[in-house]
């Protein structure tokens, strides 16, 4: 049986790399990206996609249906979402917070909501979100990601302990900085191994937690940062 994985924000960077390593695999691929980027790829690899973005209800949900459309299944689920506004923290507006939580954490909610019961349906799925370093260490340089992602984070865990008896499972991936970003000396000093990651690196990571052999791992924050991050 041939895997179906959904990939959003696959337009660019972490989530092309993931896109293309998936369909290398031997998946086949749907994807989105507001820039129809991601939608160009996903096609010149054989798949489906669609232009929009992942924090409007109905952007996902035309994805879903063109998948389901096309392939009649989902296994797989890759939830990669952009970055919220930075800024000086107390000088971020409301409507900044709640756009960063749209983007980031409902995002994520609302695809769930889409694509559960597919999987329930078939038995089985893998969800694996991208998050980053600083959901378990917020820091000033993000001061909306790290703590929208760190509520993500919260829910995947109450989302895997309700679903793992059924056959699905969700874990976070929490990228360090990766070379699909501009290197920046005071960053890479900062890092125990002394290099940004690899885009093929994450997109390695993610390929082993959908597969079989991390059947056994859900509900998790697996760290891919060079060890950036000090907490044990």
């Amino acid at each position: 049986m041939t895997k179906v994985v959904i990939v959003t924000g696959a337009g660019k960077g972490m989530g092309a790399g993931i896109l293309k390593r998936l369909a290398g695999e031997g998946y086949k691929v749907a994807a989105m990206s507001p820039s129809g980027a991601a939608k160009e790829l996903a096609e010149s690899l054989g798949g489906v996609g669609v232009t929009g973005s992942n924090a409007v209800p109905a952007d996902t949900e035309a994805l879903v249906k063109l998948t389901l459309d096309k392939f009649g299944r989902i296994d797989a689920l890759v939830n990669n979402t952009g970055h919220p506004p930075k800024g000086p923290l107390l000088e971020i507006s409301d409507e900044a917070w709640l756009q960063g939580f749209e983007l980031v954490h409902l995002s994520v909610v609302r695809m769930l909501r889409l694509v559960t019961p597919v999987m329930l349906a078939q038995g089985k799925g893998a969800i694996v979100n991208l998050l980053t370093y600083a959901t378990l260490e917020p820091e000033a340089d993000f001061p909306v990601s790290g703590p929208v992602r760190a509520a993500l984070a919260a829910f995947t865990k109450v989302y895997a302990d309700q679903y793992a008896a059924q056959g699905i499972r969700i874990n976070n991936l929490l990228p360090g900085f990766i070379d699909s970003l501009p290197e920046k000396d005071t960053r890479k000093a900062r890092i125990p191994m002394g290099r940004y990651g690899k885009v093929e690196e994450i997109a390695g990571t993610v390929s082993f937690l959908l597969s079989d052999a991390a059947g056994y791992i859900t509900g998790q924050n697996l760290r891919v940062d060079g060890g950036i991050t000090r907490a044990l």
